[in-house]
């Protein structure tokens, strides 16, 4: 088990949204939480006190969590001589990046002469099956993006809180490092080997009670072409009775790919309904989800008015503005 609290590194990260790891723990598990470390350059900032290993250490810190989210998901060296330190003061180090800690040699070697533990958590635990399709009992619901980090486990956090506030059954079933920092459990689906992506989303979702909800966490866009496989694997593995459109308004162009522009919200009903059709001809579009924390509580509002007008479908930030409207349309099914 990863020993909590721990301390947020967000290293030089380039912008906020690079600091994703870290936001979702500090929002989601605030008690975990104890600071924020930044390096010279970092344009990331949770809002939490910057803190120096050791007064992080003094303060009860136990785990130094990688939480940015870059590119690549790469340890570059500036990093590496703060993780080194941070063994050597007493710290655990926990990552959900693809460049593994414990692919590097320096970093073993410290972990070993110190006694502490080094955690990647975007490794697959379980040998998971190639999916088959079978219908499963319960109930599933995906978000499905216009493009990455759009708000799609945020979505599923804010369903999940508010079904277990109504008495309702859930399970937030977390699919990306963040999910299972938060979590504790869960399955890292871009680090699993293709063939069984979809495979090990039928095995995180199994048959469940009849009224029970597993919410899927959502994973890149089918309309970024660097990340939509994960998407198609949640997609046909997840079987979702129900899809939630998700979108960030204020973006100029796709994350990372400043030549490709967002899709609109109809265009991904569009293609994700269909595909989605293919494994559970009963699945819907239910609702929306935007993430407008870039957009005043009045440019908001008008925004979402605007989108259930054009779509059809009650639409909400879920995060601002509660789950409620999302998870009336779930009931509803």
């Amino acid at each position: 088990m990863i020993q909590t609290p721990y301390l947020l590194f967000l290293g030089d990260a380039p912008d906020p949204l690079a600091a994703k790891v870290a936001q979702g723990i500090k929002d989601w598990r605030p008690d975990n939480a104890v600071g924020q470390f930044r390096m010279d350059g970092c344009k990331a900032d949770l809002g939490l006190a910057d803190m120096t290993l050791q007064e992080a250490k003094a303060a009860g810190a136990k785990t130094l969590v990688i939480g940015v989210a870059n590119r690549g998901g790469v340890i570059s060296q500036a990093w590496k001589k703060v993780l080194v330190m941070a063994l050597e003061e007493g710290f655990d180090l926990a990552s959900g990046l693809h460049n593994l800690l414990r692919d590097e040699p320096d970093l073993v070697a410290v972990a070993e002469a110190t006694g502490r533990n080094l955690f990647d958590v975007r490794v697959p635990a379980v040998e998971y099956p190639i999916a088959n399709g079978k219908k499963r009992t319960g109930k599933r619901v995906l978000a499905v993006g216009t493009d990455c980090s759009v708000g799609k486990m945020y979505t599923g956090l804010c369903i999940d809180r508010e079904m277990r506030e109504r008495g309702m059954k859930s399970t937030f079933r977390a699919t990306g490092q963040t999910g299972i920092l938060i979590t504790g459990d869960g399955v890292p689906l871009d680090a699993v080997i293709a063939d069984f992506m979809a495979g090990s989303i039928e095995y995180l979702t199994p048959d469940n009670d009849p009224d029970h909800w597993d919410i899927i966490e959502g994973q890149g866009s089918l309309f970024h072409v660097s990340y939509s496989g994960v998407t198609m694997a949640l997609i046909h593995g997840g079987q979702p009775d129900a899809l939630i459109l998700s979108h960030e308004p204020t973006r100029a162009h796709m994350r990372g790919l400043p030549e490709y522009q967002l899709p609109s919200l109809q265009q991904v009903a569009d293609m994700a309904l269909p595909l989605a059709q293919v494994a559970n001809p009963d699945c819907k579009v239910v609702g929306i989800s935007v993430n407008t924390q870039n957009m005043s509580e009045a440019e908001a509002r008008d925004y979402l008015a605007k989108v259930e007008a054009e779509m059809g479908l009650p639409a909400t930030d879920p995060f601002r503005f509660g789950a409620g409207k999302l998870v009336d349309a779930l009931e509803a099914i």
